[in-house]
């Protein structure tokens, strides 16, 4: 398991990307990394549009099983996190819609406070 935390940052994105390529680099995971990678962006954006207050931090975690990658983001807000209905035109309202679409499973589990966005990826190593 390797993990980091994050400031209620923007920039935290680019930051949490690199992170988890890195650590597929070192599990020498490189079937599915582009979907990981979009996943681990969707996630952290949500976290920071959603889920972190103000001078909180979000949490990622990345787990390697056998055969499968978890991805999880950690943050100290409320509410629960749902695919959107959202029109062809709309330009927001996306990443859990293409983090369902590319993810082999995923949900949303408590935490306290918050709670825990998660996405698992089948792969070969």
């Amino acid at each position: 398991m390797r993990e980091r935390f994050y400031p209620r940052s923007r920039q935290t994105v680019a930051s949490a990307r690199e992170f988890t390529a890195v650590t597929l680099d070192a599990w020498g995971v490189t079937s599915r990394r582009d979907e990981m990678l979009l996943c681990v962006s969707e996630l952290a954006t949500n976290a920071l549009l959603h889920g972190v207050p103000p001078g909180r931090c979000y949490h990622l975690r990345l787990f390697r099983f056998e055969g499968t990658v978890r991805v999880e983001v950690h943050d100290s807000g409320g509410g629960r996190p749902r695919v959107a209905d959202r029109d062809e035109t709309g330009e927001r309202g996306r990443g859990l819609l293409l983090v369902a679409a590319v993810a082999d499973r995923w949900g949303v589990g408590p935490r306290s406070p918050g709670k825990i966005v998660w996405c698992e990826f089948a792969c070969a190593s």
